[in-house]
């Protein structure tokens, strides 16, 4: 047995854990103090941000903040956006499962936010746009646009409610933290704000709740460590179970995770996340030039991959905690996503407040979330559907006010679907599923677009549906079929539980039946063949049916990839003029669009060139 908390002679012996008593610890008053002062501050500084510009009345200062924020919240926010609770939940089930592996992916958020600020943000941030969507009406027509939009709002709606009701469920699994308490309050809180306060509200709840987020995730990694005996203890044991893995260059698209799938596919899960989602879209738009927006991306890289890499390292500590008695085998957790809750009360539940310290850094994910993507959806409904085919002259104040009630009916909806969820058991796996189906699509729409200046209207619809159908039935396969994981989880023991565990009866398996190898392809992967679909099947129909032609095309419309990516910007002039396809990219006033050495221009100022 190698590692033994609580009976080891360097461990503190102060207070028994679960895999000693077999039993779970539960939340004290100081922890729920913590609790309600994270919701509590929340609210007073949406509510704070919602009085200060009570006499503010346009929809810019609703939706974009006014279009002058500053570069630091903005980056936190991007931060806060869309690590959310399930991330932070799973990011350290995934080293304690499975390996060390999985910290490739941080390569892919640096990639990410190079293409997301200087391919797709400078598109939308120069058409000075509310709602990304409108991007595609202008580039190709009101029925793609509604289509996406539907789309859009139907992925974030699901998002939305497994963000709120899947970390309530795993905290009042181990916790006996109330469920229905935590969703309702944090849903109706989050809701609220959002609604008063607007885009500047959500933006600065964001970096408070960012800062919940890490230190809630420091306190778990310090107090790991010192319960294991130090970090290099828990490297050791993880290492002797074979988890360390940093070679695994596997190109099999089946395999789970492989630096490849973690790399490239998760550039393409990633970059529909920062590149062209509307939460994301709105927040580079509240800056009031595109460098400055272009900076906060790049910001955000290294605040993601601090998230990552404190998650990973809590994984590994979990592992050294629980390597000789697993929780979930030895019956004290039902599920994987309840296992960082568990070691949390194990071992920070000696000091009180610090396991609420840990649920409000938890929830701050979750606040920030759905804050996120409940002004989204408000913007799209109001820009895409309410301005674009029922009240075209919409003044701004009557504008604000729809957007305020359509954030509190969607918060109404989200709560709604939280509970639904409850009820309909493996709901929650089929939607995680349905978000990641979507993500591809809407992807590969704009990239078809802003790319590829001979796509037509009805190439980029053909593309579009063509990718929705692969992404539904590579994800409904899986969800039936249930392939095998490849590689399997690595394994557990519960050789050093010392409480009674009933041992399960030795059951032969049934045989797993045969699976098609495309319903067993990596998640991954199914944005970056989603989009080599829409592309292909996009570029087909355009030329059967006519192409675009590039020359009358708006110029803001093309992202020309040829003078932004270094081996190709250095190229002569005459080659990169036939690799533009006779798109002519010209500022606002005549001067180029682009500069000499290949940067968005920022109306006529150069954002990256030294002159």
């Amino acid at each position: 047995m190698e590692f033994q908390p609580s009976l080891d002679k360097g461990a503190d012996t102060s207070g028994d854990v679960s895999i000693i008593t077999g039993k779970t610890t539960v939340f004290g008053s100081v922890d729920y103090v913590f609790f309600v002062g994270v919701l509590l501050t929340s609210a007073a500084i949406g509510f704070y941000f919602a009085w200060i510009d009570r006499h503010k009345v346009t929809i810019k200062d609703y939706m974009l903040a006014g279009g002058n924020m500053k570069v630091l919240p903005v980056s936190l926010s991007l931060v806060a956006s869309f690590m959310s609770a399930i991330t932070l939940l799973g990011t350290p089930v995934e080293m304690y499962q499975y390996s060390t592996v999985y910290i490739y992916i941080g390569i892919s958020y640096i990639l990410v936010m190079a293409a997301a600020a200087h391919i797709y943000i400078p598109v939308f941030y120069m058409l000075g746009i509310t709602s990304t969507f409108e991007y595609l009406d202008r580039r190709f027509g009101k029925i793609i646009r509604t289509a996406a939009s539907v789309v859009y709002i139907i992925q974030m709606m699901l998002y939305m409610s497994i963000v709120l009701y899947a970390p309530s469920l795993a905290l009042n699994a181990v916790t006996d933290f109330p469920l229905w308490g935590a969703v309702g309050s944090v849903g109706a809180v989050c809701t609220v704000y959002t609604a008063m306060g607007g885009m500047k509200a959500v933006l600065w709840t964001d970096c408070f709740q960012v800062g919940m987020m890490i230190a809630g995730y420091l306190a778990v990694f310090i107090q790991g460590c010192i319960k294991v005996d130090g970090f290099s203890k828990a490297w050791d044991i993880m290492d002797k179970s074979g988890r360390v893995v940093f070679d695994d260059f596997d190109t099999d698209p089946t395999q789970r995770h492989t630096f490849w799938s973690l790399v490239f596919g998760g550039f393409c899960v990633w970059v529909a996340v920062y590149g062209v989602n509307q939460a994301m879209v709105q927040r580079a738009c509240s800056l009031p030039t595109l460098r400055r927006a272009q900076i906060a991306f790049w910001l955000n890289a290294p605040g993601l991959n601090l998230i990552l890499i404190l998650g990973c390292l809590i994984g590994i500590v979990i592992y050294a905690f629980y390597s000789d008695c697993d929780p979930k085998k030895a019956g004290l957790i039902s599920k994987n996503d309840q296992l960082l809750p568990l070691f949390v009360m194990d071992v920070l539940s000696e000091v009180p407040g610090l396991p609420g310290l840990f649920v409000a850094g938890l929830f701050s994910g979750a606040l920030s979330t759905i804050s996120s993507g409940l002004n989204a959806v408000a913007a799209v409904v109001l820009e895409d559907f309410i301005r674009a085919f029922c009240v075209k002259g919409l003044h701004d104040s009557a504008a604000t006010r729809i957007s305020q009630g359509l954030a509190m009916v969607f918060g109404v909806i989200c709560l709604g679907l939280t509970y639904v969820a409850s009820k309909l058991g493996n709901v929650l796996q089929a939607a995680l599923m349905f978000y990641g189906m979507l993500s591809g699509p809407l992807l590969s729409a704009f990239t078809l677009g802003m790319i590829f200046p001979m796509a037509n209207e009805w190439g980029a619809l053909a593309g579009f549906v063509c990718s929705l159908m692969f992404g539904f039935s590579m994800g409904i396969g899986k969800f039936v079929h249930k392939p095998k994981a490849k590689p399997s989880p690595s394994p557990v023991s519960i050789a050093g539980c010392i409480f009674d565990v009933i041992h399960p009866s030795n059951t032969t398996s049934k045989p797993a039946d045969e699976v098609s190898p495309l319903f067993s392809v990596s998640y991954l992967w199914y944005g970056f063949y989603g989009m080599i679909i829409t592309i292909v099947v996009g570029l087909i129909v355009s030329y059967l049916t006519g192409p675009q032609d590039p020359e009358k095309l708006d110029a803001k419309l093309i992202c020309p990839l040829f003078d932004i990516l270094p081996p190709f910007r250095f190229l002569p002039e005459n080659i990169r003029r036939h690799l533009r396809f006779g798109v002519v990219h010209e500022g606002v006033s005549g001067a180029p669009f682009f500069c000499r050495c290949g940067a968005l221009c920022d109306l006529n100022i150069c954002i990256l060139c030294p002159s």
